[in-house]
């Protein structure tokens, strides 16, 4: 058990202050809201299962997505080679960019949490560099090593953000809000030199290395099957902290006093915000700023009560990443772009604007 001493125990900088008091907040994502969002994620699923080279009409797409549902029979008028490209190409495309999408938000939203600081992102913070370090290790040097991917990323994940946090701790509070994520800075830019050598071991492997790298949602069904678990695991843990997140932010004194174990919420935390980025960065490889992005955008648009911000994070994130994967596979038709420079494109941008509001809510 971590005791309030603990660096993990500790509030993050003031930024933290931008959440609000507790009593302020809305108790819980409203189902308006929940429904706006799951009807921006079906638009955004359509449009992803409608991209592509062969014109398919988007009644045949709703057609044929009725078709596949249990117990239902409907004619979409489809070819089987129509039916076969969707089912077989577009739809695992589409659902895996989602559930990736949906765990780097909500994983971001669960770091900013535990940090309490606004700048935390599974991308800036070293996880995602240290599963991503740790995965290659295992693709190039243990390729036949039974999940062994999924397991090293995770552990890779946990220790990039640890190094990260003991690395901003050092300089305590006075480098402010930016101070964590340099630091974030710092180890991944360590861990990626480490990366970038262990690729050179197999040069063979290069390319797909570096294909994994830049973010990759095409994996079929197999790349599914294999990010599904951890997503369902990591998803339901972060939603049911949501409150105890709540109560986290307006200090460890008063929480404490409320009855709440502090140290032990940020390890659940934390350790269900790794897996998270863990299982994303094992399934599709290096994705930027959907952590930042997503949960800003929720905050701003539905309050600040983690109770909303994580499930609404979740949805968004999934939305978000369909409509980027959509852009990568048809801005430079017939080649693809790859989805973690989209993501950089939109995010860039976002997390300056984010650092400026940040400084001047500190100042």
């Amino acid at each position: 058990m971590l005791s309030s001493r603990s660096p993990l125990a500790r509030p993050g900088s003031r930024a933290g202050a931008e959440h609000g008091p507790l009593q302020a907040r809305p108790s819980r994502a409203r189902p308006l809201q929940v429904a706006v969002a799951l009807v921006v994620l079906a638009g955004a699923m359509l449009a992803g299962l409608l991209g592509g080279a062969a014109d398919i009409s988007p009644w045949q797409v709703v057609l044929q997505a009725l078709d596949w549902l249990p117990f239902v029979t409907v004619d979409s008028g489809l070819t089987p080679v129509e039916q076969g490209l969707l089912y077989e190409l577009r739809l695992p495309r589409v659902l895996v960019a989602a559930v990736v999408g949906g765990l780097l938000a909500i994983a971001g939203a669960g770091y900013q949490g535990v940090f309490r600081n606004p700048l935390a992102d599974p991308y800036l913070l070293g996880a995602a560099a240290g599963a991503g370090l740790a995965a290659t290790v295992v693709i190039v040097l243990l390729p036949g090593l039974p999940g062994g991917v999924p397991v090293a990323a995770f552990a890779g994940a946990v220790g990039g953000v640890f190094l990260a946090y003991l690395l901003g701790n050092t300089a305590g509070r006075a480098g402010g809000t930016a101070t964590l994520v340099l630091a974030g800075v710092a180890v991944t830019s360590f861990l990626t030199a480490i990366q970038t050598f262990v690729q050179q071991l197999k040069v063979e492997e290069l390319q797909r290395i570096y294909s994994w790298i830049l973010g990759d949602v095409g994996g079929g069904w197999d790349q599914l099957w294999t990010v599904l678990p951890y997503a369902a695991v990591s998803s339901v843990l972060l939603i049911l902290h949501g409150r105890l997140l709540d109560v986290l932010s307006v200090g460890d004194e008063e929480a404490t006093g409320l009855g709440l174990r502090a140290g032990a919420v940020r390890l659940a935390v934390l350790l269900a915000a790794s897996l998270a980025t863990a299982a994303a960065v094992a399934a599709s490889g290096l994705i930027g700023f959907v952590g930042i992005v997503i949960p800003h955008a929720v905050r701003r648009l539905a309050g600040g009560s983690y109770r909303i911000v994580l499930p609404l994070s979740l949805i968004g994130g999934a939305a978000f990443l369909v409509l980027a994967d959509l852009l990568a596979r048809t801005v430079m038709a017939p080649a693809e772009l790859p989805i973690g420079v989209v993501t950089m494109f939109v995010g860039a941008p976002f997390f300056v604007a984010v650092l400026r509001m940040t400084r001047q809510a500190a100042t």
